[in-house]
């Protein structure tokens, strides 16, 4: 689904980068819950687990495989992944990663999972079935060269700086660059130290936490997101990993003009778009 109404902040020959999911832990509609966000029939309200697709010419990769993640390849046409980027080890994060081994068979390659040293050990925990040669007979699984991530790496000459984050325990947000564009992504956070809001200020894009109204134990609410938005000075931001307490239509419409709420299938850049808010064109922002 295309954004209208947008300026060109991420070079459509440099990255496009596609919502997978904008969703909190129990995705949104959650069972058995038939309230007004839930039972809502705006598809921007469908909110499978969060995750982020990153593409240029030369590379593709994920970040974060959510249990939702077979179903969003599916949805969204996502054939080619050249690595797995981990921001943190809770479930609704990690819980797809065994349907990496898929992409094994399309690309007939071993593919490489970034995470800093905890969350590594956390996965490789959860799934240590996997290897990274494939087994004999048949047996199919992952084939997957597991790589700590101690300072900034390259994927396909795609930068990325990891950032600290606190989220009730180990949390890596990124800064990814590429093409002389920047964007922060932070799905999951509770504080960012100064040393990360630093880095971040005044990238092109920030993709940032924003669960729900009223505050939370380890996540920002709305309210604390745009304050540290403001921090940040983004040219342009996403609101991510949200609650059914948060209706898209409503939220969007309180927003200042250059930060928009996130939905499932959102691409931004890419050939031919590069859908980011622009500053002062109310009118237009609020147009999907």
């Amino acid at each position: 689904m295309a954004d209208r109404g947008a300026c060109g902040i991420l070079d459509p020959m440099s990255m496009e980068v596609t919502f997978l999911g904008t969703g909190t832990s129990v995705g949104v509609p959650m069972i058995g819950c038939h309230c007004a966000v839930c039972s809502s029939k705006d598809p921007r309200n469908t909110r499978r687990r969060t995750s982020l697709y990153v593409r240029t010419e030369e590379t593709a990769f994920v970040i974060d495989t959510p249990p939702d993640f077979r179903q969003q390849a599916l949805d969204f046409g996502i054939e080619r992944v050249d690595a797995v980027v981990f921001t943190h080890a809770h479930a609704d994060h990690i819980f797809g990663f065994d349907d990496i081994r898929r992409f094994n068979t399309l690309q007939k390659r071993v593919i490489p999972a970034y995470a800093d040293a905890e969350t590594l050990a956390d996965v490789q925990r959860v799934f240590n079935y996997v290897g990274n040669k494939p087994l004999p007979y048949g047996l199919y699984r992952p084939v997957v060269e597991f790589v700590e991530i101690t300072g900034p790496f390259e994927i396909g000459g795609v930068r990325l700086t990891p950032l600290d984050v606190q989220h009730g325990r180990k949390m890596t947000g990124y800064l990814i660059e590429h093409g002389g564009r920047r964007f922060g992504y932070v799905p999951d956070c509770h504080t960012m130290p100064e040393a990360t809001v630093r880095a971040l200020r005044g990238v092109d894009l920030m993709i940032l936490d924003a669960l729900r109204y009223t505050p939370h134990p380890s996540h920002i609410c709305v309210d604390e997101s745009l304050a540290l938005l403001s921090k940040i000075g983004a040219k342009a931001s996403y609101l991510i990993h949200l609650c059914h307490d948060v209706d898209h239509a409503e939220l969007e419409a309180r927003l200042p003009p250059s930060i928009r709420v996130s939905y499932d299938g959102l691409k931004l850049g890419g050939t031919g778009n590069a859908q980011v808010p622009c500053a002062g064109n109310d009118t237009e922002r609020k147009a999907i």
